[in-house]
């Protein structure tokens, strides 16, 4: 699943006309490398959620013959549904097997191949990629690799699970995860959620991998200074 829906406001007028997924960065844009990475990874089926400028995602999709593999969209017409909320939307199009999700507005190297083994290796319901970098908020994770807490950085506010602060890593969430279909079974309730409180409430109960790719590039295209 592609994240593609936001109303891109952090970009300024560069989405006052287009939604942030067709902003262009070296003549690309941002939803085609996003594609193209993942159809060079072995992916041949994606859901894209859409609200902002939704229809000139899909023209633009549909101008490329679907980039020649299955792309599907769910629509968030009435509101934005945040991260989890879109995930949840989109559960029609999900199987029986783990599933990637990946924001539209970050250009990575990561090896996505070696992020979904690692997944179906451990285990876990849930892995998200993780990067040594300066973040203003960052996961905190355990010897194991297991998430065990949240820090933001600026004010010192800190969420723990059972495990003192002192023995945790801090660490960058790359905005890129792996998910068991059995996990849409424990969303809340709302309609409109964001994953990462989601994600730090389930791990109190369950075990979630953090796979780090620290010598990867990774860059948030959803900021204007990476526009430089």
């Amino acid at each position: 699943m592609i994240l593609a829906a936001g109303m891109g406001t952090r970009l300024g007028e560069m989405t006052a006309s287009r939604p942030k997924a067709l902003i262009e960065w070296k003549g690309v844009t941002l939803l085609e490398r996003v594609v193209r990475r993942l159809i060079d990874h072995g992916f041949n089926e994606v859901v894209i959620n859409v609200h902002h400028f939704a229809e000139m995602i899909m023209e633009f999709v549909a101008s490329h013959q679907q980039f020649g593999i299955r792309i599907e969209f769910s629509h968030e017409k009435d509101e934005l549904l945040d991260t989890g909320g879109g995930i949840a939307h989109a559960s029609w199009f999900f199987g029986e097997e783990p599933f990637l999700v990946h924001n539209v507005d970050i250009h990575s190297d990561i090896d996505l191949r070696s992020l979904y083994r690692a997944h179906l290796e451990r285990g876990s319901i849930a892995t998200l990629a993780v990067k040594e970098r300066v973040t203003t908020r960052s996961l905190l994770m355990n010897r194991e690799g297991h998430l065990k807490g949240w820090r933001d950085n600026r004010t010192g506010e800190t969420i723990l699970m059972d495990e003192p602060e002192r023995s945790l890593v801090p660490i960058a969430f790359s905005a890129i995860y792996v998910l068991n279909p059995e996990i849409i079974a424990l969303f809340p309730a709302e309609r409109r959620f964001p994953i990462m409180p989601f994600f730090l409430e389930l791990a109190k109960t369950r075990d979630i991998q953090l796979y780090r790719h620290d010598r990867d590039e990774w860059t948030d295209m959803g900021k204007l200074e990476s526009y430089g």
